[in-house]
């Protein structure tokens, strides 16, 4: 996995400390502007030494615990049904990768997706993801279920809407065996506000895009992200 990318936060720390030496000239701009009242001082310079708001991650506000935690290692596990991948072949280790990859760079630490791909094909007939979690002795497997997945509008072939159901269930094993401690069912639009015209844009090249985007939208419900994250982007899903 790649380890030259620098983690979101020490970005936002640098952002931050550039913000922080703004601050003076911005509270005199305000005030000269007549748009400052001291609620709103209070709340900019808030704003700019705490940063903005994070919303937690799901799993940790609904099980307490964390895939980041220290000495916990995560698998995660993607499965397409066959008829899905009559159109979208390998579309389930494609977003395996991705996820895997949004993890990492989260501060989790995960198992090499090649490995995971490697025991599948020497493993045609496993039926349980708790089997590859026992194999590979990890403490969790992120366990994301496509049911279904499409890279176009409804009723067009020539916009673009990427629409996918996931279903993400966490197992926490305990040796051979594991039990399931989190589950979200996941309704996927992208983009949210209005479709892509496949003029713009070649199917692959929306493929990547649709496939990296649904990968955050499972990986958010794992790392801590920013609303503001997604400002003029068009990635607002609300979900």
């Amino acid at each position: 996995m790649p380890r030259n990318v620098p983690p979101p936060s020490t970005n936002r720390r640098s952002l931050r400390w550039r913000l922080l030496t703004l601050a003076p000239a911005l509270m005199l701009l305000l005030f000269h502007s007549g748009c400052a009242s001291p609620l709103n001082v209070i709340m900019t310079l808030g704003y700019l030494i705490g940063g903005p708001p994070s919303i937690e991650p799901d799993f940790d506000a609904q099980t307490k615990k964390s895939l980041s935690e220290k000495k916990k290692t995560t698998l995660v596990l993607c499965y397409a049904p066959t008829e899905l991948k009559w159109d979208f072949e390998s579309v389930d280790d494609e977003l395996g990768r991705h996820v895997t990859h949004r993890l990492n760079q989260n501060h989790c630490k995960v198992i090499d997706p090649n490995a995971v791909h490697a025991w599948l094909d020497e493993n045609p007939d496993w039926d349980r993801p708790q089997e590859i979690g026992a194999a590979f002795k990890v403490d969790y497997v992120v366990f994301v279920e496509l049911s279904k997945f499409n890279l176009y509008e409804e009723n067009s072939s020539n916009l673009f809407r990427g629409r996918s159901d996931v279903m993400v269930t966490v197992y926490e094993m305990d040796g051979e065996e594991g039990d399931v401690i989190y589950q979200k069912e996941l309704a996927s639009r992208f983009p949210i506000h209005a479709p892509i015209s496949t003029a713009e844009m070649s199917a692959p090249q929306f493929r990547r895009t649709y496939i990296s985007r649904l990968s955050d939208e499972v990986g958010r419900l794992f790392y801590e992200y920013y609303t503001a994250d997604d400002v003029g982007s068009g990635m607002i899903s609300g979900l």
